[in-house]
This record gives structure tokens, sequence and C-alpha cells, in this order.
């Protein structure tokens, strides 16, 4: 019989990069026994995004930090929608290139993810924000 759950966490982030959060998902799959489904993962925000990436070297993710800089520079002219700062409309922008949600397999489990393969958010804002994030899973 399928069943399926919600639960939602608050990802404290420092700034501008990313924050692992495997662990907290990782814990939640266990403590409700969940062996084989699918899990959705959604953040709900618009200037900030999930990702998986590597998780083992950080030199991954200061260069995606440093390629994104690049891509969508603070302070563009171009850019009219500033009203929370020069990093507000580059927040929204790396949002749309990127994905607030993500779907993981669950199998046997645990999660379906490879070795060196981490959950992420990615905060885009210059400042620190609580980011919530729901679960949902359906399986057995």
């Amino acid at each position: 019989m399928l069943r399926q759950a919600f639960h939602e966490l608050t990802i404290p982030t420092r700034g501008r990069g990313l924050c692992e959060f495997t662990p907290e998902v990782e814990s939640w799959v266990d403590q409700n026994q969940f062996q084989d489904g699918l899990l959705t993962i959604h953040l709900q925000h618009t200037s900030a995004s999930l990702l998986i990436q590597e998780n083992a070297d950080p030199d991954v993710r200061r260069d995606l930090e440093a390629f994104f800089k690049r891509l969508v520079p603070d302070g563009d002219p171009l850019f009219v929608h500033t009203l929370e700062g020069d990093d507000d409309m580059p927040a929204h922008i790396r949002t749309a290139l990127t994905a607030v949600n993500l779907n993981l397999p669950v199998r046997g489990g645990r999660l379906a993810l490879g070795t060196w393969q981490g959950i992420y958010v990615w905060e885009h804002r210059v400042r620190g924000h609580a980011r919530r994030v729901t679960l949902h899973f359906i399986g057995e």
C-alpha cells in the first residue's frame, strides 16, 4: 500500500553559497522507515535554489559561485528590480537558471544518491536567510 508524508525543514544560510542538508533529509527518511518511493524536495523561495552537487571537494562549490558571479553580477545597470539591493535581481536570475524542486528516488530505505552527491540549498543573496524546504514522500 502506498503512503505519503510531508515535512518542512528550515535551512539557515550564512549568505551567498551552498548549504548542504543531506543529513537532515536522510534522517527524515530513516525516522519514517520509508523503503521505496519518490521524494520531492521543494524550496519555497525565489532568490535561492536547490541542487545536487559534489560534496567531497569544496572547490566545486567555490567554482560554481565564481562562475555565477561572472554570469550574473550584482549591481548590473541592466536590472530595474533592485528593491532589496544590488543582489536582488541577480538572485532571482540565478534561481531561474537553476531549480527550486528536486525529485529523488528512495530505494531500500536510502536516498539514491551517488557516492559524492549531496543535497544543497544554494543561497543567492549576500546576507543569510532561513530557507523553508518542503519534503514530500510517496511510496512504501
